[in-house]
């Protein structure tokens, strides 16, 4: 069986950045997958589920109410390696294309107070599973090790 793209990045040179994992076409229309590292894989301890979650809350929020990208994002979520996560915007962009949100987006999460959105029984089906405090610590830290300096080794699979 051929084996999917993403088990094709090099994962021991891999790093945290911002990625475009793929481009695919969906009905004759371009949607852009990105790889959104926020740990380094096989290095780092990866993430925890509860910060991870409520960060695909806060940011999967912040997406959906944003004035440009609001109808062009199709998904935000956690990758299964609990290393970072995908975003998929329609159109076709670089990585370097939405650092710009994403520097947005990571600080909206640092900065954050107060209820998680659809952190409620009636609203998610695991929403005792939040920990706003490491998802504002792992956003600052995202910031501050990735987006903020951002290289071109960053924005690029490692060869």
């Amino acid at each position: 069986m051929k084996k999917i793209t993403s088990f094709t990045i090099d994962h021991i040179r891999l790093v945290p950045g911002v990625y475009v994992s793929r481009v695919d076409a969906v009905a004759g229309h371009p949607v852009t997958t990105f790889d959104l590292r926020m740990t380094a894989p096989n290095d780092e301890p990866v993430m925890n589920t509860a910060e991870m979650h409520t960060i695909e809350h806060l940011a999967a929020t912040f997406l959906r109410n944003h004035e440009e990208y609001k109808d062009k994002t199709l998904y935000f979520g956690p990758m299964g390696c609990r290393t970072g996560f995908y975003l998929l915007l329609a159109g076709e962009y670089t990585s370097k294309d939405i650092v710009p949100l994403m520097i947005e987006m990571f600080t909206f999460i640092r900065d954050f107070e107060g209820e998680v959105p659809g952190a409620a029984p009636k609203d998610c089906g695991n929403y005792l599973d939040m920990n706003l405090g490491m998802a504002k610590y792992l956003a600052n830290k995202y910031l501050d090790e990735v987006l903020l300096h951002i290289t071109d080794a960053q924005l690029n699979y490692p060869a």
